[in-house]
């Protein structure tokens, strides 16, 4: 169906990239990989540690420097992360690829985060959920330059969200099939 073409999942932290990734990965039979997980193993330090150490501007340096590898090969399903699409040069590797924006509000990502924000050096503040409603106002119109967008209900299960995302990209690569079906 995609000809290797890979599947890039934008969204803010916490939307579910990376659960849901796994689940798409395993319905097309290509194989996943997590930038942040990437850019841990590149650097040999988690992410906290690089936004204590060396601040967020080199985070951001490896962000793209991973993505720019990743993006030459194909059948990969790609979870980002959840700033990769406020640097323009980051959009060219994107587009490579198919670009699928997961939408889910603030309140449910504040519930899904709020028990790790320790692990999210961009929550380290006296107001986590009004940090994530303005990054989310910040990088709202990014996202929604992607090819897909799929918005995710709070108790909605990640299979569900693989499952519709299967039959979204189909959609997508092959339009005329609504047509035959109608």
């Amino acid at each position: 169906m995609l000809n290797g073409t890979n599947i890039f999942l934008i969204g803010m932290m916490g939307a579910g990239k990376s659960t849901v990734g796994k689940l798409l990965a395993q319905k097309l039979s290509y194989n996943f990989l997590d930038t942040d997980v990437l850019i841990e193993q590149y650097a040999g330090k988690s992410i906290p540690e690089i936004f204590a150490n060396d601040g967020e501007d080199t985070f951001r340096d490896l962000e793209q420097q991973v993505l720019s590898q990743v993006s030459s090969y194909t059948r990969l399903v790609v979870a980002t992360g959840g700033g990769i699409v406020m640097r323009s040069l980051n959009w060219s590797h994107l587009h490579d690829g198919i670009v699928i924006w997961i939408d889910v509000p603030v309140e449910t990502l504040y519930d899904r985060l709020k028990s790790e924000s320790t692990n999210r050096p961009l929550l380290q503040t006296e107001d986590p959920l009004q940090k994530l409603h303005d990054l989310y106002t910040q990088r709202r119109d990014r996202y929604a330059q992607a090819d897909i967008s799929i918005m995710v209900a709070a108790h909605e299960k990640p299979i569900a969200v693989s499952d519709r995302l299967v039959e979204m990209i189909s959609l997508k690569v092959n339009p005329d099939r609504l047509k035959k079906e109608a």
